[in-house]
């Protein structure tokens, strides 16, 4: 139970923060139409949801893994580090904890006047993706980039790399990712990240779903099995 705990509130910051970065303050009026919107833009945004991992991985890591991500949790089973036994439950309490953060962040953003959900932050493929981009982009987008950050992820927790470091190496991956994908899908490699923002969403995020569980599962599996296939003799 202390387990899923944790991964319930890793993904709820995780959720709470990134996906709140976005809805909140990406942009914001600041009343002067000579400069129009400001705010911490996607930059600004990817930097946010990098951040939310590194700090509930030295947090909760010692408690769960600090998975955080359906995605990972898949891959750490195909890799080895976690017994199957784990997935679905780890699965269930990410999924509860990121809805939770979005049901929060949507109370807090309907508190403005005049404020619609629109996207609200939500993942999506060709009239959903911030730059239009097609579902086969957008599907091998996430497959490479969760192949990538699972192995970032078996290679920096091996018994062999240098501890203490994990969370700020994962940390950076992530923002590294959303720099590289939010034009392309609003960047997801995480299906409880997608599942939470969906259900709040005004532009059909939900029947577009499927894609953010399908790809960074594909992906998940694809970064385990070739990370142990490099390292298979180290372990």
């Amino acid at each position: 139970m202390k387990k899923l705990s944790a991964e319930a509130l890793g993904t709820f910051w995780l959720v709470f923060g990134g996906c709140g970065s976005a809805v909140l303050a990406a942009s914001f009026p600041n009343g002067d139409p000579a400069l129009g919107n400001i705010g911490i833009g996607f930059v600004g945004v990817a930097l946010a949801f990098g951040l939310t991992v590194l700090t509930m991985a030295y947090a909760v890591g010692h408690i769960s893994g600090a998975h955080f991500n359906p995605a990972v949790t898949l891959g750490l089973a195909v890799g080895g580090r976690i017994p199957w036994s784990d997935v679905i439950p780890y699965w269930i309490a990410q999924v509860v904890g990121g809805i939770v953060a979005a049901v929060i962040l949507y109370l807090i953003a309907s508190g403005k006047a005049g404020w619609v959900p629109g996207g609200f932050a939500s993942n999506g493929y060709g009239a959903n993706s911030p730059g239009g981009y097609a579902l086969f982009s957008c599907l091998l987008i996430e497959i490479v980039l969760t192949a990538g950050f699972v192995m970032v992820i078996l290679g920096t927790t091996h018994k062999n790399a240098p501890s203490g470091f994990a969370p700020l190496a994962i940390g950076l991956a992530l923002t590294l990712i959303h720099l590289v994908s939010i034009p392309v899908t609003n960047t997801s490699v995480n299906p409880a990240r997608s599942t939470a923002v969906a259900f709040f969403a005004q532009n059909g995020a939900l029947g577009q779903l499927w894609l953010f569980w399908v790809a960074p599962l594909i992906g998940g599996a694809l970064g385990a099995v070739i990370w142990t296939g490099l390292l298979a003799r180290d372990e």
